[in-house]
């Protein structure tokens, strides 16, 4: 029996039946094909970028077409050829990206930007409502466009997904340049920060347990700091200490007198208090930063939303630090653009499967009623305002999105 097969695999054999074929990589032609653009960020000092190449190529695998504006990734280190080969257009001319049905931004579009975009088109950015202005809103509105805002989108857990991802990687940067900061080499104290064995360990406040507090103090553990966490909220504290599942990190509410006592002997504070809306807490004030110890740290990560030490002035990645009480302050709004090719991966993996979504469900429509998530992100839709905070935040008119449907079926 074994004999009569080998000889029949001989003869297979042969006759080249065995032998490999070359076969083409088969390209999914959908009914649903998307037109996505990605257009090179002119915002001072955005680095990042939404997709990466081997999202490109999946997103092209999958019968979808990308227009990337040559040097959109250079920031990130992401050569123009890279997606090429992954099978991008390269477009030279700016129009050319805008002409695409959806546009996938990192900053919000500048109003020159709007001025190229047309009726109907997807726009997926940030918002920065902390920065925006009427007008802006406005001029989309005129567009008739549909607006997705990513800091909005929540995945399958209810997690802003976009901000938990950016938060995580401030918080764990945040340590990073305090640690930079810290050192002989940029006037600092000469410290290593975290301790080892006979050398007493470098002391860190971090102010809001939120997510940028955790990683940051997650990260700060790990080098062997003493890492102190300051929050209005019992909840959000006993959250950190879990999560982190560590004893070693001390927590404690807003009392004036322990926060102030620990501002002033400690290394390095790390101000990363949020509001829900409008201006973050300013709970530091002068004269307790200059009772701080020479040459200490400060890292004001809610700079972005005014800062929480009365001393920030907002600073830049050019000049990202400025002294004032011979104390070392660091305000720079934008840390994920520090690190934009680790940001950017993080962001291709949020951005690319909700386009594969769109393409999957036959447009954004019909993706927004069948993600809640992605229904929350969704604050313009052809021209109208569907988010009644933002409506109500700018004085302008809101319109239900399920009534707007309807009508226009």
């Amino acid at each position: 029996m074994a004999t009569g097969l080998r000889e029949g695999m001989a003869d297979i054999a042969r006759q080249g039946l065995l032998q490999t074929q070359e076969a083409t990589l088969e390209t999914r032609n959908k009914k649903n094909n998307l037109y996505i653009g990605i257009p090179k960020e002119i915002s001072f000092q955005e680095n990042r970028i939404a997709l990466t190449p081997l999202s490109v190529a999946l997103l092209v695998n999958n019968g979808h077409q990308v227009v990337l504006e040559s040097g959109a990734g250079i920031a990130a280190n992401f050569s123009d050829s890279e997606y090429a080969e992954q099978g991008a257009k390269i477009a030279y001319d700016k129009k050319e990206v805008f002409d695409c049905d959806i546009l996938v931004k990192i900053a919000p579009p500048m109003l020159e930007e709007i001025a190229m975009m047309h009726a109907g088109q997807t726009l997926i950015s940030s918002l920065q409502t902390g920065t925006l202005k009427q007008e802006y809103l406005k001029a989309l509105m005129q567009k008739k466009i549909n607006a997705l805002c990513f800091e909005n989108l929540r995945d399958e857990g209810n997690v802003l997904s976009v901000v938990r991802a950016m938060s995580e990687i401030v918080g764990s940067t945040s340590i990073l340049i305090a640690a930079e900061y810290l050192s002989n080499v940029t006037g600092g104290k000469g410290l290593m920060l975290g301790g080892f064995t006979g050398v007493p360990p470098t002391e860190i406040v971090i102010l809001g347990a939120g997510t940028v507090g955790e990683y940051a103090a997650r990260t700060a553990l790990a080098l062997g700091a003493e890492v102190k966490v300051f929050d209005s909220s019992i909840y959000r504290l006993r959250r950190l200490q879990n999560n982190l599942g560590n004893s070693r990190v001390f927590t404690s509410v807003m009392q004036p007198i322990v926060l102030n006592k620990a501002i002033v002997t400690c290394d390095v504070v790390i101000g990363a208090i949020r509001a829900s809306h409008g201006r973050s807490p300013c709970i530091v004030m002068e004269e307790t930063v200059a009772r701080m110890k020479p040459h200490s740290v400060v890292i004001d990560i809610s700079i972005d939303q005014g800062g929480c030490f009365e001393t920030s002035e907002v600073t830049n990645h050019t000049n990202p630090v400025f002294r004032k009480y011979d104390v070392i302050h660091y305000c720079v709004p934008n840390i994920a653009s520090r690190v934009p090719r680790t940001a950017s991966y993080a962001l291709t993996n949020i951005f690319a499967p909700i386009l594969l979504d769109i393409g999957e469900f036959g447009g954004l429509m019909n993706m927004v009623w069948n993600n809640p998530g992605i229904r929350e992100a969704l604050y313009i839709y052809q021209g109208n305002v569907t988010n009644k905070d933002l409506a109500d935040m700018f004085n302008l008119p809101f319109k239900d999105l399920e009534l707007l449907v309807v009508s226009n079926q």
